[in-house]
């Protein structure tokens, strides 16, 4: 019974801290951070209205079809061989809300954010044709790149964020491996990807 929790717990994890959240997460921490929360709040929700939509619905949406058409549970779906399309389809999601971010001027730092987020599925997809790398860490890691690199810019003491964030990238990535997706070294890994790409392409 106790291992039947164990693995229900690591599967909540893996669906609540998916990594189609971190442009969200990233520009939430921006509105809250910098000078940017004086922006109308009217603002704020249409931006992260179309994050959300592009980076969490549709790729989740699309994902699920495709999953649906093959016949394959999350767990067949998770195969190294058979998460080529899944990237595709975010990445091509990704593209487009960065693309609709820049046409309607939205600031940079806003568009940076994107941009990780993009950085990080591409190389990650790339990494995946020779090796299964954690996309669920490097999500996170992004995450915590993003939020020394913003503390950096903006002045702020970023250790009780920075403490969350890897207290809920510990639990991620056990889940990860606790499901059999990953191994330690790839779920390291992808935090370590996630977390230079973060840094270098906010800062």
């Amino acid at each position: 019974m106790k291992e039947k929790n164990i693995i229900l717990t690591a599967r909540v994890l893996s669906m609540v801290f998916t990594p189609f959240y971190l442009p969200l997460v990233g520009l939430m921490a921006l509105f809250i951070f910098s000078y940017m929360s004086l922006l109308p709040w009217q603002y704020k929700l249409m931006v992260l209205g179309l994050v959300y939509i592009f980076t969490i619905l549709l790729p989740s949406i699309f994902i699920h079809l495709y999953r649906r058409y093959q016949g394959w549970d999350l767990i067949e779906l998770g195969t190294r061989e058979r998460r080529m399309v899944p990237y595709v389809i975010s990445i091509l999601c990704y593209f487009g809300c960065y693309y609709l971010m820049t046409m309607l001027h939205i600031p940079s730092f806003m568009a940076r954010i994107l941009l990780a987020a993009l950085l990080i599925q591409i190389l990650c997809a790339v990494i995946n044709v020779w090796w299964k790398i954690s996309t669920h860490s490097a999500a996170i890691g992004g995450v915590a790149g993003a939020i020394v690199a913003f503390s950096f810019l903006f002045s702020f003491n970023p250790n009780w964020w920075l403490c969350v964030v890897l207290i809920i990238a510990g639990m991620v990535g056990s889940s990860r491996i606790i499901l059999r997706q990953h191994s330690l070294a790839q779920v390291l890994t992808g935090f370590l990807v996630g977390l230079v790409l973060g840094f270098f392409t906010i800062i």
